[in-house]
């Protein structure tokens, strides 16, 4: 490497580290991932303050749904766990909150009542245009793969998704929706 370049990498990873590091949500509106943090993690700022970077709730997590950043979110997320439903959802096993040494991804029971109360990752929303019950055909894949059905969603005439404000934004509707790309997105709630 030529010393002009490599001065100029140093300087810029100087001003990069002296700078305040940007919330996950900045990247976001940047045209950064859509992910969700896993279930029970409170507010983004809060998340990243307590998270240690450990990877214990990766390793607990029996379906594989937690990821670690890299740099592609920004050094405020580097090594931070998330969940990219369409690639893999979360179950709601809870087990990374069992695991976690800080409460960043607290304890909570494998209730119906407490994974309402305490479980926020998202909001699932529906693209009507995409959606095939909403075109003519009947379909209901989300609905069947909903862990609260009737609850969170539930399913109208051809079995039309309506998402209610009880979805915990698990992922798993958007996870088996059949559509390409796909009528059911989970909205993050990590601001």
């Amino acid at each position: 490497m030529k010393r002009r370049a490599f001065l100029g990498y140093a300087v810029a990873g100087t001003a990069a580290s002296l700078l305040p590091m940007a919330t996950a949500d900045a990247a976001m509106q940047q045209g950064g991932q859509r992910y969700l943090r896993p279930p029970g993690a409170p507010k983004e700022n809060e998340f990243l303050d307590r998270c240690i970077r450990c990877g214990l709730c990766g390793q607990a997590c029996p379906n594989r749904a937690i990821k670690f950043f890299g740099m592609e979110n920004g050094t405020a997320s580097l090594d931070t766990p998330y969940i990219t439903p369409r690639e893999q959802a979360c179950i709601l096993c809870m087990k990374c909150g069992d695991i976690c040494p800080t409460g960043a991804i607290p304890k909570i029971t494998r209730t119906a009542e407490d994974v309402m109360a305490k479980v926020d990752m998202g909001q699932a929303r529906v693209d009507k245009t995409l959606c095939l019950s909403y075109q003519g055909k009947t379909c209901g894949v989300c609905y069947r793969a909903c862990p609260l059905p009737d609850i969170a969603l539930r399913v109208g005439m051809l079995e039309q998704p309506h998402v209610s404000e009880a979805c915990v934004g698990c992922g798993l509707c958007e996870r088996s929706c059949i559509q390409i790309p796909q009528a059911i997105r989970i909205i993050p709630h990590h601001s």
